[in-house]
């Protein structure tokens, strides 16, 4: 089972540019992503950018730590996503956007896991998860089919859309978040200000731990709600 992590970045965002290469104590986010997605039991980790110049940076960040970097489309992530995944040959993919300095690398490996036991397109997580400790496991097999029917323009923005809104087309296995991470009301992710302010305050408290565990993040903010509220007005941009 060959499973590759591909990790979606770019410089661009309307409401807080250039927010992974922000620093989190001594590392940028983006360092905070890479070194928890290598915790998980993959064949290879990927940074997939934009070929616009803003993204050189991404690029440059990814040489220097002897990261791989892919470069395509700034608009159709779905396409970049497959022309990434086609130079390794993949089984399964994972998908990990830059934005989740916390993202969960131990249910990760827990979804990877449950993909062994019961193999099919994709795995569905059941629970209601902060936002920005998500990962996604999908079939190499089940992207190039998502590739070929997901021609709207938030198919192709949102790479995994395709096979939520027409789940009755893939064969589907779940996995049962802990309860431990159900806590929906808290945003543990990066797309404003006030995001990286709450960012900023559970990287101090851990003493700039890239490592720490997603369910201790988790159990801060909720003995925490002072941090927790930094963000907790903050709406996600609806898919259109």
């Amino acid at each position: 089972m060959k499973t590759i992590i591909i990790i979606q970045a770019r410089m661009g965002s309307s409401r807080l540019p250039g927010k992974i290469l922000k620093p989190l104590g001594k590392h940028p986010v983006l360092e905070y992503v890479v070194n928890r997605c290598k915790q998980v039991n993959a064949n290879k980790v990927i940074v997939a950018t934009s070929t616009l110049p803003q993204d050189d940076k991404i690029e440059q960040w990814c040489k220097q730590q002897q990261i791989d970097c892919f470069r395509d489309s700034e608009q159709d992530v779905l396409s970049r996503y497959m022309e990434c995944a086609k130079l390794y040959e993949p089984d399964y993919v994972m998908r990990v956007t830059s934005d989740c300095p916390f993202v969960d690398y131990e249910m990760a490996n827990e979804v990877i896991e449950q993909m062994k036991l019961e193999p099919a397109d994709y795995v569905e997580l059941k629970g209601e998860l902060p936002r920005g400790l998500a990962v996604e496991l999908f079939a190499w097999s089940a992207l190039q089919y998502i590739n070929q029917h997901g021609t709207a323009d938030r198919h192709r923005e949102h790479v995994t859309y395709y096979g939520y809104e027409y789940a009755e087309q893939f064969n589907v296995t779940t996995y049962e978040v802990p309860v431990d991470r159900w806590k929906p009301e808290l945003r543990i992710t990066l797309d404003t200000e006030e995001d990286y302010q709450l960012c900023q305050r559970v990287a101090e408290h851990f003493n700039g731990d890239m490592l720490v565990s997603a369910k201790e993040v988790v159990r801060y903010l909720d003995e925490h709600p002072d941090v927790a509220k930094l963000n907790a007005h903050i709406e996600q941009k609806p898919v259109v």
